[in-house]
């Protein structure tokens, strides 16, 4: 569709609708936005649906559900909108520090939630993603994943009002609030789904029944499975209705037909609906699962790119202070192909997580060396979103063809970290637990805190206080390398307060088949004080996060700064040049051993000078060999005087 048949469109949609009552100079925004990005949004659309008849009707509603989500927009969100498109690229900033938190394990509810403001500001914290918080199945609903209600509040952590009111105490407090973007399927229990179940046949549409068996094997024969010890393959029968329904995930998780427009408009409308609560960021869940086509993985398909890109073209026009946060847990050339300003602004870095835990395993860096250096560089209008451990599994998501070149075979490489990771490895430092092993491959992921993965839970264990020395500092490296690699680090909650896995799902009749719980601790006061005695593990684990984060949101070399992967030429050393537009640079060294390493002096040839301090410690070095002890790190700038 050409730019001139695009203007005639959206006159001729215009001229057939009838749009909410806006005030004259938010109409005058509104329309601005519409024709700017009209054109866009609909070549988008015409990819998805343009051959469909009722394709225009579908473009008729969907401008209708976009000017009532304007319309109904708070003033202080459409203020904010203004300022961000004058600040296109805020969440690259040195300043930006995120943490991630389940609200009932992290405070309790929403408003006890609320009066934790003080502690986050205390901490640095201006970006607050929030775990799925929506209503969900009783029991059982994928750690909140399996949506019934994208608008209420799930009650035990309290009302929509709560909600509300928490999103403007942390946009106050200058904290973007983040939410996930539950797209790619709804649970059993939404009304969609209900209605679906009951034979109405506008909603059957909005999910993939099929009552054909073969069918079903055919897509199967060509879909991986995602959760095999929860069910084979990716779809479930229905006894009452006789028929099958595709669920990727678990079976009370229904995928969405996006090859129907109504959905697309109806999950726009979900979409702002969280937009106007107030926050500045959209996790996409499982993003990479969207689109479906026979005999494909069903993974990754171009038009899924085409949905996201409609949607973030849906949010310049009613909501554009918001962001989209991939969640592309796949190959790391998958994952980057997500990643543009059109697109997702912000991105996980599942490959640069993966092979910090894969370098501590094998006290070795050439797979972390040169898998960054291929994949870690992305477009300079967005930014990654570092993280050590979250609220899932490991997957050890490295490229087999980089592995190859450095002489590793990935899939008996991926049997070892398993291995390691979950403590079934002789000398392991770690205790891990595996989660979802195939009975077919023997494949697995790992679950742990990052405490309990970095050796503290072992070390405390048998009392070695060499171990748990070595421990203590594998955290500060991997926090280290979080804070200063590029990109906006995020911490997950307890990491920094050091709390070890929390094995009291086991008890929980709906948990103890998920072993991804032991990685959701609940927080409780006395975590807290231990993190504040001067005497325990805690602290220096806390103390050692918290000088780097001042360290941190004072330098602008952190920020908008471009990242440069050493070689180094020592196998266990790890190096990164970071360079700001103003000339102003740093030098990452980390040692992923626990024995002393050297390095030669010309590494400061980087620097473009031999005197330089290590900021961390405020060490100066006078052109000497750089030594670092067990797990040792440099933060090295030319000296300033």
């Amino acid at each position: 569709m050409t730019e001139e048949q695009a203007k005639l469109a959206l006159q001729q949609v215009l001229e057939s609708v009838e749009l909410p009552k806006l005030t004259k100079k938010d109409e005058k925004v509104f329309i601005q936005r519409l024709e700017q990005s009209f054109p866009l949004l609909v070549s988008q659309l015409h990819q998805l649906y343009g051959d469909r008849y009722d394709f225009f009707f579908h473009l008729q509603k969907l401008v209708v559900v976009l000017a009532k989500a304007f319309a109904g927009r708070k003033r202080k969100w459409k203020n904010l909108d203004e300022s961000r498109l004058k600040n296109p690229d805020w969440y690259r900033s040195e300043e930006m520090l995120g943490m991630a938190v389940y609200v009932d394990l992290f405070a309790g509810d929403l408003q006890k939630l609320k009066q934790k403001i003080p502690y986050l500001k205390s901490l640095g914290i201006n970006y607050l993603h929030l775990m799925p918080l929506y209503k969900a199945p009783e029991g059982d609903s994928d750690g909140g994943y399996a949506v019934s209600d994208y608008r209420k509040v799930d009650p035990s952590l309290g009302t929509e009002k709560d909600l509300l009111q928490l999103a403007d105490a942390l946009s106050d407090a200058d904290i973007s609030l983040v939410l996930d973007f539950v797209f790619n399927h709804t649970s059993d229990e939404h009304q969609w789904a209900k209605e679906a179940r009951s034979g109405n046949p506008d909603f059957e549409d909005f999910y993939y029944f099929f009552t054909d068996k073969n069918e079903v094997d055919e897509y199967n024969q060509t879909c991986r499975e995602i959760f095999p010890t929860v069910r084979r393959g990716s779809f479930t029968f229905l006894e009452d209705t006789e028929k099958w329904v595709w669920t990727t995930f678990n079976s009370f998780q229904w995928d969405l037909n996006y090859s129907n427009p109504a959905v697309f408009n109806a999950i726009t409308d979900e979409m702002l609906f969280l937009a106007n609560i107030g926050c500045q960021g959209l996790r996409l869940d499982a993003l990479a699962f969207i689109w479906k086509e026979k005999w494909t993985q069903c993974e990754s398909l171009p038009k899924a790119h085409t949905l996201i890109q409609a949607f973030n073209t849906c949010l310049q026009i009613a909501a554009p202070a918001v962001v989209f946060k991939s969640e592309a847990i796949v190959h790391p050339d998958e994952v980057a192909k997500y990643i543009d300003k059109d697109e997702c602004q912000l991105s996980y870095n599942p490959l640069m997580m993966a092979l910090m835990w894969e370098s501590l395993a094998t006290r070795e860096t050439k797979l972390l060396t040169a898998s960054l250096k291929k994949s870690f560089s992305i477009s300079e209008q967005c930014n990654w979103v570092n993280y050590i451990r979250c609220h899932d599994d490991i997957g050890w998501t490295f490229d087999d063809a980089v592995a190859v070149e450095l002489g590793i075979n990935g899939f008996d490489h991926r049997r070892f970290l398993n291995q390691f990771y979950t403590g079934k490895f002789e000398g392991s430092f770690s205790t891990g637990v595996p989660f979802q092993e195939n009975p077919t491959t023997g494949d697995c992921r790992v679950c742990g805190s990052l405490a309990s993965l970095a050796g503290l839970e072992q070390a405390i264990r048998i009392d070695n206080s060499l171990y748990i020395e070595h421990a203590i500092k594998r955290i500060r490296l991997l926090n280290s390398i979080n804070l200063s690699i590029g990109g906006i680090p995020l911490i997950y909650q307890g990491d920094e307060l050091g709390v070890l896995n929390d094995y009291s799902y086991l008890e929980d009749e709906f948990k103890r088949d998920d072993t991804r719980w032991v990685n959701r601790p609940r927080i409780s006061p006395h975590d807290t004080e231990l993190a504040a005695n001067q005497n325990s593990y805690e602290f220096r684990i806390n103390q050692d996060l918290q000088q780097m984060i001042r360290l941190r949101k004072r330098e602008p070399v952190f920020g908008k700064a471009k990242t440069e992967i050493i070689e180094t030429g020592e196998p266990h050393l790890f190096a990164y040049l970071r360079t700001h537009d103003n000339g102003d640079k740093l030098l990452a060294v980390c040692n992923f051993s626990e024995h002393e390493q050297r390095l030669s002096a010309e590494i400061y040839g980087a620097l473009g000078s031999s005197n330089v301090t290590d900021i961390l410690t405020g060490y100066r070095l006078g052109g000497e060999a750089l030594a670092l002890s067990a797990y040792d790190i440099y933060w090295l700038k030319v000296d300033s005087e």
